[in-house]
């Protein structure tokens, strides 16, 4: 049976109005990054977040010069592969979350511009998976896929913010949670998975107990961690649930109860949407700071 100080934990995380969202820029194909080169070739430098052990495939309206291509720590990448006007990424565990590399191709045509500079910023848990990057001029179907894009995400944004604000006007605890929906007659389901998860990666952190959650619209991972000796405080900053697949859940918010120093553990709590209740996993939950260092837990299953 989970603690009373766990269960109140989980209560106030259902019932924040806190979100933790990442919007996308449009492209011609849904979930693509599109990046447009000046056609007068003015210097411009482009952020790409890319991640260890994650693929970035850059996709261009040009066929590139094979030979030009310039990638900055280029033995740190576990996967550099070059096509006719394409170019995929997969950075290797050498790399370190804030490091920078300067990416630069060259046309075949020799039209303006010559060539693109970019720069791959290494991110703990997530990479743009693709980027589209257009010198030419655009036609009206790409403006009208664009469109759609931008309608599809307002819509989205209306949705999130009616959820907030039904959020913030509803009570607190377990009626803000019948209130808005987030619990029904079956209540909460938990469960403690500790014995079967798998420290993936970080050292500088112990998991001690990880319970699941199951509600009706929603998910939660309770993780308590203890910092090794003579390790620095540690406070997460971001989180990704990620499955087999490589799909990810909607992280809606991470909470971390309040302690002091003299406390032997942490407690952070992790809420994401899962409206099917067929989403039970296995998960791999990655946590990190504003800095280097990364927990990742494997096999993380729901109820």
């Amino acid at each position: 049976m989970p603690s009373s100080s766990t269960v109140v934990l989980l209560a106030l995380l259902f019932a924040s109005a806190a979100a933790f969202a990442q919007s996308e820029s449009s492209a011609s194909v849904p979930g693509a990054r599109r990046i447009e080169l000046p056609p007068d070739g003015s210097p411009s430098i482009a952020e790409i977040a890319v991640s260890a052990g994650l693929s970035t495939g850059l996709y261009f309206d040009s066929d590139l010069m094979r030979d030009g291509i310039e990638l900055e720590g280029w033995e740190r990448f576990s996967l550099v592969d070059i096509g006719q006007a394409t170019l995929r990424l997969i950075p290797s565990s050498r790399v370190t979350p804030g490091e920078h590399f300067r990416l630069v191709v060259r046309f075949r045509d020799g039209a303006a511009p010559v060539s693109a500079a970019f720069l791959l910023q290494v991110h703990p848990a997530k990479a743009e998976p693709l980027v589209e990057v257009y010198r030419g001029k655009r036609t009206i179907e790409t403006y009208q896929q664009e469109t759609r894009q931008v309608r599809a995400e307002l819509e989205r944004c209306r949705d999130e913010n009616s959820r907030l604000v039904a959020e913030h006007e509803a009570p607190d605890g377990l009626a803000g949670l019948l209130s808005t929906g987030t619990l029904d007659k079956d209540g909460v389901a938990g469960r403690i998975v500790t014995k079967d998860i798998l420290l993936l990666a970080g050292r500088a952190l112990e998991a001690i107990s990880v319970t699941t959650y199951r509600a009706k619209k929603a998910v939660a991972v309770v993780v308590k961690l203890t910092t090794k000796a003579g390790a620095q405080p540690w406070s997460p900053k971001g989180v990704t649930l990620r499955g087999r697949t490589g799909a990810e859940l909607k992280v809606l918010r991470i909470w971390q109860q309040p302690s002091n120093p003299l406390d032997e553990f942490q407690s952070i709590v992790v809420e994401a949407e899962a409206p099917e209740a067929g989403v039970q996993g296995p998960f791999s939950l990655k946590l990190w700071e504003d800095g280097p260092r990364t927990v990742t837990l494997g096999n993380v299953t729901f109820p």
